[in-house]
């Protein structure tokens, strides 16, 4: 288990904040981060320095504002993952402002290439592939799960990072698995390629660990309670052709 250390800090805000556990439907998040397979208490976590720009307090960290036309303050892990399981909680701000993609904006990016949607998804119609819980670009959540603006919410993502052969030819594509709020919106959905606007995705061979990225997208979302579990090639061995193994 590994707290994301984000340009500098530990993502969730300057060591104040607990891990986090998947959740049941309707439980509140908030939750510890699991402990260890042997049943030791989580380790110690050194207090960093805020991120920049982000605006930190009591453990929570908030996108900054920034003027129309700005350059994104996006947050990038210093550590490169590939397989992962992943927990975050986010919360839209309230009151909202703004309608379909202008009103809590954010996203979770794999390897920087690949997509989970954050969007205040509460009563704000837009388009299917955009809204909260969706592969961007290309899959709807399968349900509606968001809570209203200003209620935490969680995501717990299985991330399965494509595999490559040595030419560069795709053998098995990157997966997905999320439940938002502890509801299945994603079942272990492949995916078309590196996420893109308006376009069709396509795969380009990328090594097997990028880091991982909280968007800046003009939205003061807050995010909290961030840890990221590193998957064996075993976890998803039995899954891979043969020339992937």
């Amino acid at each position: 288990m590994t707290r994301m250390r984000l340009a500098g800090c530990l993502a969730a805000g300057a060591g104040a904040v607990r891990g986090g556990a998947a959740l049941a439907p309707g439980q509140a998040p908030g939750r510890g981060r699991p402990r260890p397979a042997d049943g030791a208490p989580p380790g110690p976590v050194p207090r960093p320095p805020p991120p920049p720009g982000w605006h930190v307090e009591n453990g929570v960290m908030t996108v900054p504002a920034r003027a129309q036309g700005a350059r994104e303050s996006n947050l990038v892990s210093r550590q490169g993952f590939g397989d992962v399981q992943l927990h975050l909680e986010f919360r839209a701000p309230n009151p909202p402002s703004g309608t379909s993609q202008d009103r809590g904006n954010s996203g979770v990016w794999f390897m920087q290439r690949y997509e989970v949607q954050i969007l205040d998804g509460y009563r704000n119609p837009t388009y299917a592939d955009g809204t909260v819980g969706a592969v961007y670009g290309w899959k709807p959540p399968l349900v509606n799960a968001a809570r209203k603006p200003g209620a935490w919410q969680s995501y717990d993502i299985l991330f399965e990072r494509p595999r490559f052969a040595a030419d560069g030819k795709l053998l098995r594509p990157a997966y997905v698995t999320v439940l938002l709020n502890g509801v299945l919106v994603q079942n272990h959905q492949a995916l078309l390629g590196t996420t893109v606007w308006r376009k069709v995705a396509g795969y380009q061979a990328h090594g097997d660990a990028a880091p991982l990225l909280l968007q800046d997208h003009g939205s003061p979302v807050s995010f909290r309670n961030i840890w990221v579990r590193p998957l064996p090639e075993a976890a998803i061995a039995q899954d891979l052709p043969g020339e992937a193994k």
